[in-house]
């Protein structure tokens, strides 16, 4: 079993990452690879399932460089077609369409000034981010179910990124770490 073979996308599949991560990884040296003489990538499962245990531990991610991932996943949603399926999405013209996706990066640029200053400017900015939400969807004469819509799909993709960024990082979330209780099972039943 130690000499067998796996494809990119297989590979990938074992190590719970998108191809074209591992295909970074494999073009950084991060990762031994076998270039077949049709220029297909292979691995072999022992160096994957190596590579995988030597790099479980945690690691830092700094606040520019989550952005940056968190970034990078959302415009790969985007491109999937997903933004384009949304019935509200529909109903914009093109310049409209723009607008909601600057307005994406406001949201991007609000969660980086929450992480920056430790959430001391977090109130004034999710008020204005909201006021421009609502604006936009006043402009383009969208109902409040859709204007609704339009907020959640953004949001709801950065929190997705945002959570697959830790999770690739091996960070469990804070509360998991700290989270104690001076209750016993018992107590809690009762």
């Amino acid at each position: 079993m130690t000499d067998e073979w796996l494809s990119l996308s297989n590979a990938a599949r074992l190590l719970g990452v998108h191809p074209n991560t591992l295909r970074l990884w494999s073009d950084k040296g991060m990762l031994p690879v076998h270039l077949t003489q049709g220029g297909h990538r292979r691995y072999r499962r022992d160096q994957v399932l190596l590579w995988a245990d030597a790099n479980q531990k945690s690691r830092v991610i700094e606040p520019e460089a989550m952005m940056q991932e968190v970034i990078k996943n959302v415009r790969m949603q985007i491109s999937e077609g997903h933004l384009q399926a949304e019935s509200w999405y529909q109903k914009l013209d093109e310049d409209a369409r723009m607008q909601y996706r600057m307005s994406a990066r406001s949201l991007f640029q609000g969660l980086m000034t929450y992480i920056s200053s430790k959430g001391q400017e977090a109130e004034s900015e999710a008020y204005a981010i909201g006021y421009e939400y609502a604006s936009r969807a006043r402009r383009y004469c969208l109902s409040y179910v859709d204007a609704a819509k339009a907020f959640l799909f953004f949001r709801d993709a950065l929190v997705i990124s945002v959570i697959k960024v830790y999770s690739d990082a091996k960070i469990r979330p804070a509360m998991q770490r700290k989270c104690t209780s001076r209750y016993t099972p018992s107590q809690m039943r009762s």
